[in-house]
């Protein structure tokens, strides 16, 4: 039999306790991150596509949404934290081969999450119309951001159960079908997105009629795209994935330690969120007294970055799975091994991709806006926060390790010392001197300021008997 048609499976090999060869250890990381890696980006690309198509209506529109955009992101990583702590163990117990606990976990998970995201859709409703004002934004775009960020909080159940779908699915080593999907969701927030922004859509040399809805089409449509992943992912979840899939007669059972479990993963989690997207939010209230071009040119330097990062998140979620599975193994001689194999693979991927967005930094911000201004401001902090790439790649893919061990106290500290004592301080400090190019010269310190402090805790981590232990 030719060598070619022998697919190693590393994975299971870790599960069954057999020995894995370096070269091994560094295949199964690859084949796991790069379905990964691909899931990442394409929930990236639909923000780029939403700016880009928004953006060529011009930068108050562009405004509108990075207005809200650091808002979206505290509301949609509450409601995705908890997640969290049923995924690790979810993670654990299919290392364990214990696949009958590991579905119970996953239905307590749906049931939880379930609530807690209809409580938050509730929250974040009742704050939208109000939000874009109380971060600053002048009248001529605080409407179309509010209803932007309405639509985005009625759909916040689908982003939880898509993500929770898509979770589970990697935990058990499958990380093929939601890369997939996600790349599937991409092509659908095109579709959607033409018809929905522009009054009118050029298709085979057809003009067909559009909603021209403009920032909202562009809300509606990236929901539309995300509801049509979320019902697809949980289908192949629950009647395709091997571990997963419901077993006849296994009924529901609440366990209040798993539960109680759950949440000690997940209310760090939940605290990071709330201190990162928190301080994102600061900088936007710092960012906004600067006007119009400068909110723009932020809000689309920070989507432009966001394809040179998500590799690394790409990796942290494979990190999660191989440590997480590893624990439950039991192999304590693969742990500490792999947490640093996984973390420099991701150093090594997001230098590269920050040497790239240096040099087409102002491609990258010319396909998202014809306002030479935006181009020129977004471009110049671009090129600054390259250089902090490999260390943010240190943080990222080293606190995919913690969760799957389902340490996550610590790096909430770390998160919560570094954003709020260098970044936000140095940002308000240089902003009204030197506008916009403060505040990502802030960004970039405190991003190489926090992967020193997460190598240093990887290190220290590995070290301790309790890497292995968690």
């Amino acid at each position: 039999m030719s060598r070619t048609t022998v697919r190693k499976d590393y994975l299971k090999d870790l599960r069954e306790g057999k020995q894995i060869p370096f070269t091994g250890l560094c295949f199964m990381i690859i084949q796991l991150s790069i379905p990964a890696i691909l899931a990442q980006i394409s929930t990236i690309i639909m923000q780029y596509i939403d700016a880009s198509m928004v953006g060529s209506l011009g930068a108050k529109g562009s405004a509108s949404i990075g207005l809200v955009a650091s808002s979206q992101w505290l509301f949609g990583g509450l409601t995705m934290s908890l997640s969290t702590g049923f995924i690790v163990q979810v993670a654990q117990q299919i290392g364990a081969c214990d696949n009958k606990k590991a579905r119970n976990i996953m239905k307590q998970a749906f049931v939880i999450v379930t609530g807690i995201s209809l409580a938050a859709t509730v929250i974040a409703s009742s704050i939208s119309l109000h939000l874009p004002v109380w971060l600053g934004g002048g009248s001529d775009i605080t409407r179309d951001a509010g209803i932007y960020f309405l639509i985005f909080a009625l759909f916040l159940p689908v982003h939880a159960l898509n993500g929770l779908a898509g979770g589970m699915l990697q935990a058990s080593g499958n990380m093929k079908i939601p890369g997939i999907l996600h790349i599937i969701m991409c092509l659908l927030d095109v579709i959607f997105n033409k018809f929905l922004i522009f009054p009118s859509v050029q298709l085979f040399g057809m003009t067909l009629k559009g909603a021209g809805l403009g920032v909202i089409g562009a809300s509606l449509g990236t929901e539309f795209a995300k509801l049509i992943c979320c019902i697809l992912m949980l289908y192949f979840l629950f009647t395709r994935s091997v571990s997963l899939r419901p077993v006849k007669n296994e009924k529901l059972t609440f366990n209040a330690d798993e539960i109680r479990r759950a949440f000690k993963i997940a209310l760090p989690v939940a605290a990071e969120q709330v201190i990162m997207s928190g301080a994102q939010i600061l900088q936007t209230r710092i960012v906004a007294p600067l006007g119009t071009v400068s909110i723009a040119a932020n809000s689309l330097s920070v989507t432009a970055e966001s394809l040179c990062y998500m590799p690394g998140f790409g990796i942290a979620t494979a990190a999660s799975t191989i440590i997480g599975q590893s624990i439950g193994a039991g192999r304590k001689d693969l742990t500490r091994k792999l947490g640093f194999i996984v973390t420099f693979f991701g150093m090594a991927v997001m230098t590269l991709s920050g040497i790239l967005m240096y040099i087409f930094a102002p491609y990258m911000l010319g396909f998202l806006s014809v306002d030479a201004a935006v181009v020129a401001l977004g471009t110049r902090v671009l090129r600054i926060e390259a250089f902090a790439e490999p260390m943010y790649a240190a943080s990222i893919v080293a606190n995919g390790v913690f969760r799957g061990t389902g340490d996550t106290l610590m790096p909430a500290v770390m998160s919560l010392v570094s954003m709020w004592a260098v970044r936000i301080p140095i940002a308000a400090l240089l902003a009204p001197v030197i506008g916009l190019t403060g505040v990502w010269l802030g960004m970039c310190i405190e991003l190489c300021f926090r992967g020193t402090l997460f190598l240093i805790r990887l290190y220290r981590f590995q070290k301790s008997p309790r890497a292995s232990a968690a």
